[in-house]
């Protein structure tokens, strides 16, 4: 088994979900769901993958919210048991420090880790600076906004292949670097406009890779971890 390869269970389709499960435990650390596997089945999902045999679920909702709101959400994702959560650092710092103190009611051993997300790996500097109005490159965004969350006392970022280095050196080796966008030799890129490949993300420090289709849709994926 691989702990730090994550994948990505990008369908609505419970049944295929709960298949990929099954294929893929043995063989990665955890999977990762999304809107549209809760919003089809609600968090009820959560706990039909760990029957199958999900023993980490990565929830990534990019919760983003007034404080009160945030603080809710995590109080029922604590309640599913799930491994890591996330959330928008662009919430600010009321909104990050309620779901804090939402997750340090559980024992230690029993909390999600809380990751915050800066700017979106399918945001270049362009979209960054034209679409959205930020006046700075993403690298840029990225070190200004993945220090507030490591201040708020979030455990962690995700951040794309790109950025893993920058980060690892402003923010040391405590923090969590959580890196989707991840595509093996001769992959697609799809709608992800920053990525990179995984030794080199492994290499420049991340902790945990996230990989979908490439992986999940791969006729032999121990062989494709494996290389």
């Amino acid at each position: 088994m691989n702990r730090q390869i994550v994948a990505a269970l990008d369908t609505a389709d419970v049944a295929e979900a709960v298949g990929h499960v099954r294929r893929l435990s043995p063989h990665v650390g955890g999977f990762k769901i999304g809107h549209a596997l809760t919003l089809h089945r609600g968090l009820d999902v959560v706990t039909e993958l760990q029957d199958a045999g999900a023993r980490r679920i990565f929830l990534d909702l990019k919760f983003h919210d007034i404080p009160s709101v945030v603080g809710l959400a995590v109080r029922e994702a604590c309640r599913r048991g799930v491994w890591m959560l996330t959330m928008h650092v662009a919430g600010g710092r009321a909104m990050m420090q309620a779901a804090v103190e939402e997750a340090s009611m559980l024992p230690e051993e029993a909390r999600p880790c809380l990751l915050g997300v800066t700017v979106l790996t399918s945001l270049d500097d362009r979209a960054l600076r034209d679409e959205i109005g930020v006046p700075a490159t993403v690298e840029e965004q990225m070190l200004r906004m993945s220090r507030l969350a490591i201040e708020n006392e979030l455990d962690g970022v995700v951040c794309s292949p790109k950025e893993v280095a920058a980060l690892r050196g402003s923010l040391g080796g405590g923090p969590l670097l959580v890196v989707p966008g991840i595509r093996p030799a001769g992959s697609t890129t799809g709608d992800q406009k920053r990525t990179g490949d995984p030794a080199s993300a492994i290499g420049d420090g991340a902790s945990y890779l996230v990989m979908g289709r490439a992986l999940v849709n791969h006729p032999d994926p121990a062989a494709l971890l494996a290389a």
